[in-house]
């Protein structure tokens, strides 16, 4: 477990490995949980927060493209470190059934994918801004939820509830918007051409409805 406790003063939180402090109250608690299919494959990320009195206050399970296993954990935890920091949540206990993600957190692990550096870096970043953040390892059972949830997300079944969910411009490959909306297109010569502004960031998956005239 990584814990950080917040230090007398206006100085920021110091971080202890497996610290044996009591948690303080008020704290939320987030399971997470990260799906690839194919590794590289279809990816999602899937984040179920709870309250301090244990009452789910979101679900959110978002396809974002291909990727693999381990961003996608990834990117689960940094939704929710995003959703506390821009819900004015103060502490804040994860829960993964990732082992690598867990260990790398707590700095047991060394982090040498280059494409999990920079989340690993931005992770650390947004827990800092807790006063306090703790992070364990729990067995697949005991992540449920999260898990259902990720692999609803891949299925394009999964309920969307972000409300206060900031998606930072840090995080990339950026999935697409969690508000969807329509476009009109031609068809051309075996081409879509797009009859308005799209504004679709380059590498974004795309879900075209046709309807016959």
């Amino acid at each position: 477990m990584v814990t950080r406790s917040p230090r007398s003063g206006s100085e920021s939180a110091r971080l202890f490995a497996d610290a044996p402090i009591a948690h303080p109250a008020g704290v939320y608690v987030a399971n997470i949980d990260g799906a690839s299919r194919g590794n590289p494959g279809p990816a999602a990320y899937a984040v179920v927060v709870r309250d301090p009195d244990g009452k789910v206050i979101l679900e959110l399970g978002k396809r974002f493209g291909r990727d693999t296993n381990n961003v996608a954990e990834y990117y689960a935890l940094l939704a929710a470190l995003d959703y506390a920091n821009s819900s004015d949540i103060k502490a804040l206990r994860v829960r993964s059934d990732s082992e690598l993600l867990v260990r790398q957190i707590q700095g047991r692990y060394k982090v040498k994918s280059p494409d999990l550096k920079p989340l690993h870096e931005r992770a650390l970043k947004l827990s800092r801004q807790l006063q306090y953040f703790t992070i364990e390892h729990v067995r697949r059972e005991q992540n449920r939820d999260a898990d259902a949830l990720a692999n609803a997300a891949l299925d394009g079944t999964a309920p969307v509830s972000a409300a206060g969910l900031a998606e930072d411009s840090a995080r990339q490959p950026r999935g697409p918007s969690l508000n969807p909306r329509r476009i009109r297109v031609r068809f051309e010569h075996g081409v879509f051409v797009p009859l308005e502004r799209a504004d679709v960031a380059e590498g974004s998956e795309v879900l075209i409805e046709i309807q016959p005239k």
